[in-house]
Parts: structure tokens; sequence; C-alpha cells
């Protein structure tokens, strides 16, 4: 329905999506709460605000799923591997065949239980190096060639490229410190060899790593699988402002050119301005706020959104029809890790009826009259309120 009722237009729409920005209460307020933001509240008193469940509720969403929503496509239906996204961010080429893999390194003990997910955040430098270590001592594996490419951090891509492997695998990160890494297992009989193929592969790693990197662990062992483009779905030129492979990945899959930035929010708001007159949707991605709630660092959070508070007259003078101010996903502090709570959600335009929250926070957006609904409907609000929608019906 929406591919038939959306049209072309000159105005444009901007999404901020500050990752992880959610959270819960420690003390009685949580991240927002405690934060100063008196640019965004001032926004949410002239826009409208609700709270989005990226899949449904109560499920805790990846950020491969949650942005998908956030784009405009049901999750769901779109099970889009971590493993693929993380690679067409890096840049690495995938043919149908292929499976790729999302992996970290990780610190274990001597009992083989995982102590660092990320093994302290290694430099990106130093998993380079790693990578390249890796690469020239695992290059093959029976007939199946193997593709190791650095990522940001503790993170990399691995693919695994050869005719007739099946995706149907179980992934061998537990998401948990005190576990032991999980082993690939098949799970249909046709994905017998690509299982033995990766159980082999992370056998030869293990006895290459040293630490604090030695351990690896994988998620999101896909193909890639090919799902209609922004420009086709929603009649928009779609951009992406951001700097993590796995996000690139995504907003590529979905069409969205990608333009090389900064990791600051000053490089960010830049490159926004450099390229304002070029596309009519523009999603800029802030990763910190997620990076600090996994790490349990409540106060650096709520540091991090006052500081992208102080950018947000920024965003706004460049006068965009559409400005939404999100986030993917909750990640509280006091939990570390991705969590089920809605996400807060602010639209401001010039066709909205203000509603009664006063502050960008949890609560208060709850308050909001676009009440509580699902994130994929994020982008048909936008495309309302940047006219972009026709009648539907006689």
């Amino acid at each position: 329905m929406i591919e038939e009722l959306t049209i072309k237009s000159d105005s444009k729409i901007l999404l901020l999506v500050i990752d992880g920005v959610g959270g819960v209460p420690v003390n009685g307020k949580t991240e927002l709460e405690t934060a100063n933001t008196p640019n965004m509240d001032k926004l949410v008193r002239q826009g409208i605000t609700g709270v989005t469940d990226p899949i449904s509720r109560g499920i805790t969403p990846g950020s491969g799923p949650a942005h998908l929503s956030l784009f405009g496509y049901d999750p769901i239906k779109h099970q889009i591997g971590r493993g693929v996204l993380e690679a067409l961010g890096a840049g690495v080429h995938l043919d149908t065949d292929d499976i790729a893999a999302r992996g970290n390194f990780a610190t274990i003990d001597a009992n083989g239980r995982i102590i660092d997910r990320r093994a302290g955040r290694i430099s990106t430098e130093m998993n380079k190096k790693i990578c390249a270590h890796l690469q020239k001592n695992i290059s093959q594996i029976e007939d199946v060639k193997i593709d190791i490419t650095s990522s940001n951090e503790h993170r990399f891509v691995v693919v695994f490229r050869g005719k007739y492997l099946d995706d149907q695998l179980t992934e061998t990160d537990p998401q948990e410190i005190g576990q032991k890494p999980i082993r690939c297992e098949a799970l249909a009989p046709e994905a017998q060899k690509a299982a033995r193929i990766v159980r082999e592969f992370v056998k030869r790693a293990k006895k290459l790593l040293d630490l604090p990197a030695n351990m690896l662990v994988l998620r999101g062992l896909k193909k890639i699988q090919r799902i209609s483009k922004m420009q086709t779905r929603f009649k928009l030129n779609p951009v992406a402002i951001a700097t993590y492979p796995m996000y690139c990945g995504l907003a590529k899959l979905v069409g969205m050119d990608i333009l090389k930035t900064g990791m600051n929010i000053e490089d960010k708001i830049e490159t926004l301005k450099n390229n304002w007159e070029k596309y009519d949707f523009f999603y800029v991605h802030i990763k910190k706020t997620d990076s600090f709630g996994e790490d349990g660092n409540f106060e650096k959070k709520v540091r991090k959104i006052e500081k992208i508070d102080e950018y947000i007259p920024k965003f706004l003078s460049l006068n965009p029809d559409v400005f939404v101010i999100t986030g993917d996903h909750s990640t509280p502090a006091s939990l570390r890790s991705h969590s089920w709570h809605p996400n807060p959600f602010l639209l401001y335009s010039k066709w909205v009826i203000s509603d009664r929250a006063t502050r960008f926070t949890e609560r208060e957006c709850m308050l909001g009259g676009l009440g509580r609904f699902k994130a994929v409907d994020a982008v048909p609000l936008m495309l309302a309120n940047a006219l972009k929608l026709k009648k539907f019906g006689a």
C-alpha cells in the first residue's frame, strides 16, 4: 500500500538515531531523565511524541532488525543476518552462495569461559593486525575459501565462500559472560558441511590468538537476501551518515548512499550540511550512547546525551521539513545490554499537533500523542508529515 501511495517531492526528512538511548531508572531516574537536554526538550514541546517497539512488546531486538524496522521494513519478514550487514558495511562483496558472519574478539579464562565479550574493546589497529595474522594462516578449509576483514574495535567479518553451503546454523556467541563459546551446529542435514567448516575455523583461530583477544565468537551466519530499495518503496533519495560497518551495511542494503564522515558529531553535521541539497532522506547515526550502555557506564551515557543535545540547533538550522529523534533500541546501563523497553520517539514538523510531553525522556514520551506503536510505522509518519503520501481510496 505504501509503495502505491508515496509521491516524490522536494521536502526533506532528517532521522537522527541515538543508538541505545533508552534506559531504565537508577536511583529513580533513567539516563535521559538525568541528562540536561534543553534543546531536545524545547523540540518536544513543539513536536509530537510517543514510544516505539522495534519488533514487538517484550522482544529484545538486535541492532540490525531494530534499524530495519526504523527504515520501514518488517524485521520478521526480512531477517537479515548480522554478518551480511557487517560485511556490506565494510565494503565486502557477497555472492549468493557466501555465508557471512559478524565476529567478536573475546577474552576467555583458563576454563574456556568468556570473561569479556569484547576483549577490552581492543583498538582498531590491533584488530587489523590480528585479522591479517588469521587471514595469512587460515585462507581455506577444505574447498571453502575464508575471507577475514577487520572492522571497528573488537569486531570483524568472516566470509565462507564455497558452493552448496547452507546457512541454517547456530551462532557461537552465548552473548553472556561466564559462559563458554557455543559449538556451531547444523539446524538441517544440508548444513552439516557449513557447520563443520565453521567449527574448524574457530578451532584453528583459537590456536593463533593470544591475550587479550584469545578467542573469537560468531553471530549472524547468513547468506545475503535481496529486498526492495527505499527508492522504489518510498520514492526517496536516501543517504546514510554513519561510521560503523553494520549500520552502513544495512543502509546500503535498503538503497541508501553511504557518505564518508568522521566519528564526531561535528563531522557528521558537516557532512550533512555539505550534502543537504543532494538527498531528501538523511539517516544520521550516533553510536556511543549504546556503547556506554553496554559497558554499564551510566554517567558517560548521560554526558554523551548532553553532548548530542548541544548540537540539536545545528541540525535544525538546516530547516528539515521533518525531524525525528529516536533510538533503535534501548540499552540501559544497569542491564549492560539491549533491552525490550520501548524507545522514546520525537517527530517535529509544522503539521503536527503538539502533545503534553515536555521533555525527551521515556516517561514523558509515553504521554505523547503518538502513543505506543511499532517502529515500522515511523517511516509512514515521516512521509505523511513531509507531504509525501497520497490519499488512500476514493
